[in-house]
C-alpha cells in the first residue's frame, strides 16, 4: 500500500514582452521531498501550439563539501567526489551526502515522451549542478515535461524505504485488467534445444520458479538485420512443445528480442506470442536519450500490455516510475549486474543509489564462479564471480526486481543438493514491507522485507569483512519466529558453496550478530511459530 500524500502549488510566469506567453511551474511538497515540472498551457503557446525546448537550465544548488556517488552512464561503477568537476555527466539519479549529514537525492521521475536528463558541472563553478537534456525536444501543447525531485533522508536507507515518491510521480494504473501479470523467480535457456530447455523445466518446476527464458539467440544472432524473431532458428529447439510442457508444470515462458527486431516486427509477434502462449518479453540493448527513443520504448511497453505481454528492459534504460502507469513493466536493466561481475563495494553501494530508482534486473549468479567464452581456458580477471555465496543469497533479498533472475550463468547439472538452495526455493519477489535495518553507502547493508507472515533479510559487506548487528524489531512483537540463519561457513561447511544453515528461536527484542568475511553475506528467513 503506498500513500500518495502531497501539497501541489501551480507557480504562473509570464513573458515580459507578451503577457499571452506564460510558463507555468508544478509544485509539490512531499514528506520525503520536492518534485517540479515545467508545463506549456494550450493557450498560450504561439505558433499553432508548437512547444520546442532546446535546453534545460534547471541547477541545483548545495552547500560547501557536499559529496556524491558518481556515475558516468547506467552501468558504470560508482565514485564518490565532491560536486565540482566531474569527470562527464552524472547518471540520474544522484545521491547526495551533505556536510550537516543529511543524505539526498535528486533525479527524473515520468519520463515518458521526453529527452532524457543527466547532471553536469560547468566549469569554474562549485556546488552547483545543473541539468543536460540529450537532444531537444519537440511537441504539440499543453505539454508537461518530466518532473525534476530532490529526495532528503536523516539516514541513507530512508531514501530506499522511500522511493515509492517516484512512482506517485506518474500516472495512475491504465492496465484495467492486471490478473495476467505475475511477478516471479526465471532462470535462463541458454542452449536451444528441446531436451535442455526442458530440463531447465524441469529445475524452475522443482524449485519453485515460475518462468524459464529464451535469452539472445534463440531467433539467430541479434545483431543481423536479417534474424526474425516469428521463427526459431535452432533445428534442435520446438518452441511449441516447450512452452506446453512448460505449461503442464506451471511454468511460463520468456523470450528475448533485440530492439532491433523489435522495430521491425513488434506488431507482428505481439498478437504471435500471445498465441504460442508466451508470458512476456525482454527487450535488448534499447536506444536510449533521445524524444523519439524514449516515447518507442513507452509506447512498445503499453502495446504489449494489450496482448497480455509482461516486459523486462535490458542494458542502459533506467526506470522513472512508469511501472505505475504500466505494471507489464515488471522490472529493468540500467545496472551493472552479475553479468559484468562488480565487486562486494559497488554491491554495497547500489541500494542507496541505482535502486532508489526502481526495479533492477541485476541477473544473480550462484554456481558457475566464471563467465568462458568459447575457446577461452581462463576467464579474464574481470568476469570472475568475486563475491561468497552467501553474498549471492542476500542479494535476492537486497536487490528488489519483481521478476528476478536466479542461476544466471548455470545450467540445471550444476545444483549437487546444497541445502542453502531452500532459501532461493522460498523467495518471493514481491513484498508487503521493505525495511532498511542499517548500512552505509559503499560499507554494508541489512534488509528485511516481508511477504504475508514470513520475514526475509539480507546482509551483505563490502570488499572488507566486518561484524554486523541486526536486531529484529521488525518482527511482530506478539509472535516467537524460527529463524533460519544462512551464512558463510569457510572451510569447515563440507559442500562446494560453504554455506552454514543453523536455526534458533528468537522474538522482537532479540539482536543476531553476524561475522561476514570479505565480500560476504548472510542470508536469513524468520517464520511465525
Amino acid at each position: 500500500f503506498v500513500n500518495n500524500q502531497y501539497n501541489q502549488r501551480i507557480i504562473i510566469l509570464k513573458n515580459s514582452d507578451d503577457s499571452r506567453r506564460h510558463l507555468w511551474i508544478v509544485v509539490r511538497i512531499y514528506n520525503q521531498g520536492v518534485a517540479f515540472r515545467y508545463f506549456f498551457s494550450e493557450d498560450t503557446l504561439t505558433g499553432g501550439g508548437h512547444v520546442l525546448i532546446k535546453e534545460e537550465k534547471t541547477t541545483f544548488e548545495v552547500p560547501e563539501n557536499t559529496q556524491c556517488w558518481f556515475a558516468p552512464y547506467a552501468q558504470a561503477q560508482y565514485q564518490k567526489l565532491h560536486v565540482d568537476n566531474w569527470p562527464g555527466q552524472a547518471e540520474r539519479p544522484l545521491t547526495l551526502e551533505l556536510p550537516n549529514g543529511i543524505f539526498a537525492c535528486i533525479g527524473e521521475a515520468a519520463l515518458v515522451t521526453h529527452s532524457r536528463m543527466k547532471f553536469y558541472t560547468a566549469k569554474n563553478e562549485k556546488n552547483i549542478i545543473r541539468c543536460a537534456l540529450y537532444k531537444s525536444v519537440e511537441n504539440m501543447g499543453p505539454y508537461a515535461t518530466p518532473w525534476r525531485f530532490v529526495m532528503v533522508a536523516q539516514r541513507p536507507g530512508e531514501l530506499l524505504e522511500n522511493n515509492d515518491f517516484i512512482l506517485n510521480l506518474n500516472e495512475p494504473n491504465k492496465i484495467s485488467n492486471t490478473s495476467w501479470i505475475k511477478p516471479g523467480k526465471i532462470m535462463r535457456v541458454n542452449t536451444f534445444t528441446t531436451a535442455f530447455a526442458k530440463e531447465v523445466v524441469d529445475f524452475a518446476a522443482k524449485h519453485n520458479m515460475q518462468y524459464i527464458h529464451f535469452d539472445a539467440g534463440w531467433y539467430g544472432k541479434e545483431t543481423f538485420i536479417e534474424s526474425d524473431p516469428r521463427k526459431v532458428f535452432s533445428k534442435e529447439l520446438d518452441l511449441p512443445e516447450v512452452v506446453a510442457y512448460a505449461k503442464a508444470k506451471g511454468i511460463g515462458v520468456w523470450l528475448y528480442v533485440n530492439q532491433r527486431a523489435l522495430t521491425k516486427y513488434l506488431d507482428e509477434i505481439l498478437p504471435l506470442y500471445k498465441k504460442w502462449g508466451i508470458a512476456g518479453i525482454k527487450f535488448g540493448f534499447v536506444l536510449v536519450g533521445s524524444q523519439h527513443w524514449t516515447t518507442w520504448l513507452h509506447e512498445a511497453v503499453s502495446k504489449c500490455a494489450a496482448f497480455n505481454l509482461m516486459v523486462d528492459i535490458h542494458d542502459e534504460y533506467r526506470p522513472t516510475g512508469f511501472s505505475r502507469t504500466y505494471p507489464n513493466l515488471l522490472t529493468q536493466e540500467g545496472v551493472r549486474g552479475n553479468e559484468e561481475f562488480p565487486d562486494a563495494n559497488l554491491n554495497c553501494t547500489l541500494p542507496f543509489t541505482r535502486y532508489v530508482a526502481g526495479a533492477a534486473d541485476y541477473t544473480i549468479c550462484y554456481y558457475s564462479r566464471r563467465s568462458l567464452k568459447p575457446g577461452l581456458k581462463n576467464a579474464p580477471e574481470n568476469k570472475v564471480l568475486k563475491n561468497t555465496s552467501g553474498h549471492q543469497l542476500a542479494l535476492s533479498v537486497i536487490n528488489y526486481s519483481p521478476l528476478q533472475f536466479l542461476f544466471w550463468y548455470d545450467n540445471p547439472s550444476d545444483y549437487q543438493g546444497e541445502p542453502e538452495i531452500e532459501f532461493f526455493d522460498q523467495l518471493q519477489t514481491v513484498w508487503d514491507e521493505s525495511i532498511v535495518i542499517n548500512g552505509e553507502i559503499g560499507e554494508h547493508i541489512s534488509m528485511a522485507r516481508r511477504s504475508n507472515n514470513k520475514w526475509f533479510v539480507g546482509t551483505i559487506t563490502n570488499n572488507e569483512a566486518r561484524s554486523v548487528d541486526i536486531p529484529l524489531y521488525f518482527l511482530n512483537p506478539h509472535k516467537r519466529y524460527k529463524l533460519s540463519i544462512y551464512e558463510d561457513g569457510g572451510e569447515s561447511v563440507p559442500t562446494r558453496t560453504h554455506v552454514k544453515i543453523s536455526r534458533i528461536i528468537v522474538n522482537s527484542k532479540d539482536v543476531v550478530k553476524v561475522k561476514l568475511p570479505p565480500r560476504g553475506g548472510c542470508a536469513m528467513i524468520a517464520e511465525e511459530l
